[in-house]
């Protein structure tokens, strides 16, 4: 099993496991290989040092006393900005309803009280959008990744 470290070109890291560096090269070929983040395929590899699991090979510690240690926090470290915005993106999910393509209608009527107001998301044209935002009805382009579209299981 090979875990490369990848980048996309708008300079997301993140990792990939692969069962030989062929695989790797395969799938990247094929636009298998993805940014979880923005779905950009255009992926390359960064240059990362190899795992060695030199198991007991190692010389064996020196007997230490025992040193009390803190109990580890359940509050994470700062979390990345990709993380913070993967967790934003899959709330902003959880939270709306996906109305697709008749999203400017539903946004419309919305607006203009012929519906009860609601969280909602979906695809709308430049055009749609520009004339949407003329009407004074707020809209916001949020690049949703292909994999947080659907579940896996």
């Amino acid at each position: 099993m090979k875990v490369l470290d990848l980048r996309c070109t708008h300079g997301h890291g993140f990792e990939g496991w692969f069962a030989s560096s062929e695989d790797f090269e395969t799938q990247l070929a094929s636009g298998l290989v993805e940014c979880p983040v923005c779905g950009d395929t255009a992926i390359v590899k960064l240059l990362s040092a190899p795992r060695l699991n030199l198991g007991n090979a190692r010389a064996p510690k020196e007997a230490t006393a025992a040193v009390p240690v803190a109990a580890a926090s359940n509050v994470p470290a700062d979390p990345s900005p990709e993380a913070r915005w993967m967790r934003a993106v899959r709330e902003v999910l959880a939270k709306t309803e996906d109305v697709g393509e008749r999203f400017a209608d539903e946004a419309r009527k919305m607006h203009y009280g012929e519906t009860p107001e609601r969280g909602i998301r979906g695809q709308a044209t430049p055009e749609q959008t520009e004339a949407l935002l003329d009407e004074g009805i707020p809209v916001m382009a949020l690049p949703i990744p292909a994999a947080l579209k659907e579940t896996l299981q």
